[in-house]
């Protein structure tokens, strides 16, 4: 019989990463108490600005989540079996990636009744009702599909056969989740940067890319730390996924920048010249993006060559790349872009303050601190199966012995 508390129980490092996370999450969780007494001015938003890092990080683990639909995918609609042991990993991913999703929009909700306000009150022609209602259900989905599927292979036997169609339903799912936000984007006609039928599969790119790269990251910590081993054919095919969805979102951005800047429409440059070169004295996004930019081009150098892609070494190297550059990229310069400058020209500089960062980390902590629980369960799950077959191995053989 497994026991919840073994998944918070291990060796000393496990034990100090579980701590780290801890106080992170209780420092994030004493600066959010302190902006539910102060309301949202002790973050760095204003009249000019209304959404900040909350949003941003927001946007960014929505296509984490999204992600685990580059594993199911394969696997239920083209019977690919290399990707089945990284099917719970990325269930899980998906899991804590809404659950950090959920908290970010409940941290930049200000107040906690103003949350209830939607579900109380839903509105079906509010974008932010539709992201709720799809976030909620995908939730649901990957949590009900986890833990059937786990306690099936605790049982070691085949999943119930009713689970396959909310496996199929979660694939259209994961992709409505990112389009939805995507749409809350395109809801506001008066931000240009926003206003653009190509955002939504903008979106899906870098999620398709992100989140095969921490997949990626995650299956070969594990392959390092437990007795998890490395699946060759399934680590090879998910960085083809993530190099061509990479290769994708870097034609997107750069189809964007060729519609403003040839256009030489100025509202619709002015956000693209202030992210990249700077506007009016504000300078403070130029050096990220251009980070960005950088990190992109060199993950593709590593992954369009087969010799570097199936390296594990600089493989892993690629997709801190690409993290970190889409992260920049949909994390920070995404929503702050479009705000700057205002539709009135208004360019009013955005900087997170410290609480604002401490709670966006304690959220990240928090989501950390849950895929770890999740992934220590399957690890548990499958090495009590390992454990129990190694007996089994061994009256075989000595069966086939007294038989000769």
């Amino acid at each position: 019989m497994l026991r919840l508390e073994k998944t918070v129980s291990g060796g000393r490092a496990y034990r100090i990463w579980l701590l780290c996370l801890a106080a992170v999450i209780a420092t994030g969780f004493a600066c959010y108490l302190r902006q539910l007494d102060y309301g949202l001015a002790v973050t760095g938003m204003s009249r000019d600005i209304t959404w900040g890092l909350y949003i941003a990080q927001f946007t960014f683990t929505v296509g984490i989540a999204a992600s685990a639909v580059m594993v199911v995918l394969p696997y239920y609609l083209h019977d690919y079996k290399a990707f089945g042991p990284m099917l719970i990993l990325g269930e899980f991913v998906a899991i804590s990636a809404v659950l950090m999703c959920m908290l970010f929009i409940f941290a930049d909700m200000g107040q906690p009744a103003r949350v209830l306000n939607v579900m109380l009150h839903p509105a079906p022609q509010s974008m932010m009702f539709w992201d709720m209602v799809s976030l909620s259900i995908y939730l649901l989905l990957n949590t009900i599909i986890a833990s059937v599927t786990l306690a099936a292979e605790r049982r070691e036997l085949p999943p119930p056969t009713w689970i396959r169609s909310l496996i199929l339903l979660s694939i259209p799912w994961a992709v409505s989740i990112h389009t939805v936000t995507a749409f809350l984007y395109c809801g506001l006609p008066g931000r240009s940067f926003w206003l653009t039928a190509i955002l939504a599969p903008r979106f899906l790119a870098s999620a398709f890319a992100s989140g095969p790269a921490l997949l990626i990251l995650l299956w070969l910590l594990l392959s390092k730390l437990t007795h998890v081993k490395a699946g060759g054919e399934a680590v090879r095919k998910l960085a083809v996924i993530a190099t061509y969805a990479m290769l994708l979102n870097v034609f997107f951005v750069l189809l964007e920048l060729f519609t403003a800047l040839y256009s030489g429409i100025p509202g619709d440059a002015e956000h693209f010249r202030y992210l990249y070169l700077g506007l009016d004295g504000h300078f403070s996004l130029v050096p990220w993006m251009w980070v960005s930019a950088g990190l992109a081009i060199l993950s593709l150098v590593l992954l369009l060559r087969p010799a570097t892609r199936e390296n594990h070494r600089t493989l892993a190297l690629a997709c801190v790349f690409v993290f970190v550059s889409l992260w920049i990229d949909k994390g920070v310069a995404m929503v702050v872009g479009g705000f700057v400058p205002s539709p009135m020209g208004a360019v009013t500089g955005y900087a997170p303050t410290a609480p604002e960062i401490a709670i966006a980390a304690g959220i990240w902590a928090l989501g950390a601190l849950v895929a770890t629980v999740l992934i220590k369960l399957a690890i548990l799950v499958r090495g009590g199966l390992a454990g129990r077959a190694a007996p089994l191995r061994a009256v075989d053989k000595n069966l086939l012995e007294v038989s000769h």
